[in-house]
């Protein structure tokens, strides 16, 4: 199963969507990281093993944030102010999606109904 971090603006309650979907989450907030630059979190998700969550649009620059080279990462987008509703409507599509593809090595940019994935090169 893959293991997940979620970045600083994931609180106990969307933790808990994850918990209860069988995954291995651990959040920045639990393990006091916030603050943590963008760089030092992809370099901590990395050594982990896990797949960062993520509402920072900064880790789609594939150039300072290589996916290919992680367990992945997934940017959590909403069209409007995102609510918890509308972020528990994504984690389920997002781990809907889990069930059939995977994302090692990849960015993937979930929005409602729709998902964005920016593989390698060589994945292509």
């Amino acid at each position: 199963m893959i293991k997940f971090k979620l970045d600083e603006h994931f609180g106990t309650q969307l933790q808990k969507v994850f918990l209860d979907s069988g995954c291995n989450t651990e959040t920045v907030r639990h393990e006091n990281l916030q603050g943590i630059s963008d760089k030092n979190l992809f370099e901590v998700c990395k050594k982990e093993g896990r797949c960062l969550v993520t509402l920072d649009l900064d880790f789609s620059d594939v150039i300072r944030f290589p996916p290919y080279n992680s367990p992945g990462i997934v940017i959590l987008r909403s069209r409007k102010r995102v609510t918890l509703r509308d972020l528990k409507k994504l984690i389920f599509q997002l781990l809907h999606l889990l069930k059939t593809n995977t994302i090692k090595n990849q960015l993937w940019v979930v929005e409602q109904n729709r998902i964005r994935i920016h593989k390698s090169e060589e994945e292509v």
